[in-house]
């Protein structure tokens, strides 16, 4: 029963996220079509199984409808209901292999448009007024939308803000040849940062600085949005920074790196940023990036010759 709970709780976290999305831009109701509300009537006939840790009412409704025409429209619950009451929620379920594609998976269309209204409703973000005034650009993200591999990156350096792309700098040249030598191109993943913004650096002519609790906080929720879209197999998060954002760990990268985390149910390997490896270009350092790209290959079910198995020895 364990994975098919897990595979429940995935859904329900993207579902739970795409509802808080629209809650911050102003939604209190969505559109149900009658169809979608017959077939939520079925799955519950079928899972009508009492839950005996979460008794309810019978007379009150599992969701809040009004009549609208040809479509009901329902409120929107708050996280606190659907988390905290399993009586709204199926007692049994189908394998994840089922769930996902009927009700997570987008057509190509619908997929291209999603991500095309995220990056309108990114571009002109001012959440954090400090970073808005201090950006030359938002730096919303690079690559293929349907790529099984994505990369994951503190935030925008000098470099990404005057280009408005992310890892073109010393760094993200260093990104591209790891990835190159992996035998993938930069265009076939994808590669985005936890924050969009520069951390902005009053008072300093260079350099840069690591980005706040909060400016994570803030911007995460977008960032969150396209790993939900792009859907891919596995996650590389780069340096401390992308696994704190990620994750919630504020423990060393020293300590995570090489060791398989789990983001919403999305394979993820902590490395060390590309910078770190130019500070410190000590061979036994690149062959440790290296060996987690062996793994990340092989999760992949991706080939491997032996003059990859061999670098940095």
């Amino acid at each position: 029963m364990f994975w098919m709970q897990n595979a429940f709780d995935q859904l329900l976290d993207a579902t739970i996220l795409h509802l808080e999305n629209l809650k911050t831009r102003g939604a209190r109701f969505v559109s149900v079509s009658p169809k979608s509300l017959v077939a939520v009537s079925q799955i519950s006939s079928r899972s009508a199984r009492p839950n005996p840790l979460a008794p309810r009412p019978a007379n009150r409704p599992t969701v809040e409808q009004r009549p609208a025409g040809p479509s009901s429209v329902s409120t929107i619950p708050e996280r606190s209901e659907l988390r905290s009451e399993p009586s709204l929620l199926p007692t049994t379920f189908p394998p994840p292999s089922t769930i996902a594609p009927a009700l997570v998976s987008l057509n190509p269309e619908a997929k291209a448009a999603a991500f095309a209204d995220l990056h309108r409703r990114v571009m002109p973000c001012v959440k954090c007024p400090h970073l808005a005034t201090a950006r030359k650009n938002v730096v919303f993200g690079v690559g293929d939308i349907n790529a099984q591999l994505m990369f994951v990156g503190e935030a925008p350096g000098v470099d990404e803000d005057a280009q408005g792309e992310p890892f073109v700098g010393k760094a993200g040249q260093l990104l591209t040849k790891i990835i190159q030598t992996m035998g993938l191109s930069r265009g076939s993943v994808y590669i985005a940062n936890i924050l969009k913004c520069r951390p902005d650096t009053p008072g300093q002519a260079s350099g840069n600085r690591k980005p706040t609790p909060e400016e994570m906080q803030t911007c995460i929720s977008y960032l969150h949005e396209q790993i939900d879209l792009i859907g891919p197999k596995v996650i590389v998060a780069l340096g401390a920074t992308a696994v704190e954002g990620l994750l919630g760990k504020t423990i060393g990268i020293t300590k995570l790196r090489g060791q398989w985390r789990t983001y919403r149910g999305t394979p993820l390997m902590p490395t060390y940023h590309p910078a770190y490896l130019l500070r410190n270009q000590a061979l036994s350092e690149k062959r440790r990036v290296w060996e987690d790209m062996l793994q990340v290959l092989e999760r992949l079910g991706l080939p491997i010759n032996e003059k990859q198995r061999n670098y940095f020895l």
